[in-house]
């Protein structure tokens, strides 16, 4: 078994496969799920170790180690990110030490200018060019540009570390070095959690502590993660999620709903995955990273989902973007220029549409008033509209950052609308009203339901290679009826898949004291039997890989 494992991962060591080792190949970036990864880490692990008490040559070598991981998996684009790096410590310094205002908001101006000026070349200009051609008509030419991985998430770190220093949270790192260190630590450096300097800078100029406990929870996560990405949500992606979502029209109504099922637990088990497999691997550094993932699915309303997903995403935007244009204070000109331009877009779509189908026109007219609504009724209306329209920024801000796509615009504004109506909804139904002794447990599970799939509609526009797909999906869904008969045969040639959807839905939901109960359990084993679990995730990870390690999903952001 050991041998299969060897062959397939690693194969017969030859010149050519050291190369390929060591060499970026576009098809074959270096991932966590990967047997090469796992390599490549116990053999840095060892010397890691080795440097404990090194503090200087332990930094320089992850610096190194973390600049090789991001060369395996994006090319030359790691001078981009050293590029990058010595520009925004500069800054930074600056920012710092000059006392001008006027300087500090000048350095500050250019280092976001540049980071997304940088974010927004290999993002978005085709997005743009082919706006441009479709409203004037025009053929202007793509551009032939490779989006590197992990560009949004050290981008963003970025931003918050010269922000913080700006704001005075934080003063610059001693040296190039320490930031360097912050902006290229590879567990979290292509796809998160986002680190704030606040948090993580600290931590390296501490002693370098790894506790047992550490361990095992590392090992855990690690674990956990393995099994979230490659058993359930690559199989459940590669054998029924990605078939529907390519040809829709192609499945039953049935299927379609499923699909969207599949997809709702996939992005979970995808990106939660990393985020244990991520603060895993740096625990077993000695650094701890920010919990990315709160159970998201178990959420009574819009609001405390987003307390619960993609935790350091929602923060950062709280903190640098939805503050930034005003938050619940006042308002600013971008705060209303977003939301302005997305339900004008919505309405000029209507009316475009017109001729063909009044539904679209219908839509957007409703949407402005739904959301015009949410603060004309609210008790405190200035302060709320100021509230709303800036969620609305921050959420359409926050679906373009995911891709440049309309599907991805939709899909923030929807979950932007859904904020709005729940802070109002909050305003006229407090908690304080709703606690009914014997009520209470039934509206908690309504919550929960009605979050949930209000959740996974919106993942659709997110999953959907376009819009006309996305609509082509909820139209089929719209269609669904009960058939006992055909869904069992649908469910029996699905059988696999089916039972790893009903297994990552039962992981998730299960109370957090079980869970808890389970890792006091792994802990207490023997070394010799939590070394014998680890070796069976990975011959379980071997044994269901189906087409080879699969690209997280968020690689792509």
């Amino acid at each position: 078994m050991l041998q299969d494992w060897f062959n397939k991962n690693i194969g017969q060591v030859t010149t050519e496969v050291i190369e390929k080792w060591f060499v970026y190949n576009e098809k074959e970036p270096l991932l966590f799920n990967t047997g090469l990864f796992l390599g490549l880490f116990l053999v840095f692990y060892f010397w890691y170790v080795l440097l404990r008490k090194a503090d200087t040559l332990r930094m320089i070598y992850v610096i190194l180690f973390s600049l090789f991981f991001y060369y395996k998996s994006s090319g030359i684009y790691f001078l981009l990110l050293l590029g990058s790096a010595v520009v925004d410590y500069n800054l930074g310094n600056l920012v710092h030490r000059t006392s001008s205002v006027l300087n500090k908001k000048l350095c500050l101006t250019f280092s976001i200018i540049l980071n997304l000026g940088f974010l927004g070349y290999f993002k978005y200009s085709n997005f743009l060019v082919d706006i441009t051609n479709n409203l004037t008509g025009g053929k202007l030419a793509f551009f032939d540009v490779i989006l590197p991985v992990g560009i949004s998430f050290y981008t963003f770190q970025s931003i918050s570390y010269i922000i913080e220093i700006y704001r005075k949270e934080i003063v610059p790192t001693k040296r190039f070095m320490d930031y360097l260190f912050f902006v290229s630590f590879f567990p979290q450096l292509v796809a998160g959690p986002i680190v704030r300097a606040k948090d993580f800078l600290p931590q390296i100029y501490q002693k370098l502590n790894v506790t047992q406990d550490d361990i095992n929870r590392a090992f855990l996560l690690i674990i956990g993660g393995l099994i979230k990405k490659t058993v359930i949500s690559d199989y459940i992606s590669l054998n029924f999620v990605d078939r529907v979502f390519d040809l829709p029209n192609s499945y039953t109504p049935f299927e379609n709903l499923m699909a969207s099922y599949g997809y709702t637990i996939q992005i979970y088990c995808d990106f939660s995955g990393y985020s244990d497999m991520a603060i895993g691997v740096a625990l077993l550094l000695g650094f701890k990273l920010p919990t990315n993932f709160r159970s998201p699915y178990k959420s009574t309303s819009i609001t405390d989902f987003w307390r619960r997903w993609h935790i350091s995403l929602s923060t950062w935007l709280k903190d640098f973007l939805y503050i930034s244009v005003g938050g619940n204070r006042n308002g600013t000109f971008a705060g209303f220029l977003f939301p302005s331009l997305f339900f004008l877009g919505l309405i000029v779509w209507g009316i475009s549409y017109a001729s063909t189908s009044t539904i679209p026109l219908i839509i957007g007219i409703a949407s402005t008033i739904l959301f015009a609504f949410t603060f004309i009724f609210s008790k405190e209306r200035e302060k709320t509209m100021y509230t709303n329209v800036n969620l609305m920024t921050t959420m359409l801000l926050g679906g373009l950052w995911h891709g440049a796509s309309l599907r991805f615009i939709i899909w923030g504004a929807l979950h932007g609308m859904a904020l709005a109506i729940h802070k109002i909804f909050l305003e006229y139904y407090p908690p304080s009203k709703r606690k009914i002794f014997f009520l209470t447990p039934f509206l908690k599970i309504i919550g929960i339901l009605v979050t949930f799939h209000f959740v996974a509609f919106c993942w659709i526009f997110f999953r959907a290679k376009d819009f006309t797909t996305a609509l082509q999906i909820i139209n089929n869904i719209g269609k669904v009826t009960f058939d006992f008969n055909q869904w069992l045969t649908i469910i029996q040639g699905y059988q696999n898949v089916f039972i790893l959807m009903f297994f990552g839905y039962f992981w998730h939901y299960i109370p957090e004291k079980v869970t808890i109960a389970i890792q006091n359990v792994y802990k207490a084993m023997p070394l010799i039997s939590r070394a014998i679990i680890l070796g069976l995730v990975f011959w379980l990870v071997y044994a269901t890989a189906s087409a080879g390690p699969q690209p997280f999903i968020y690689f792509q952001f």
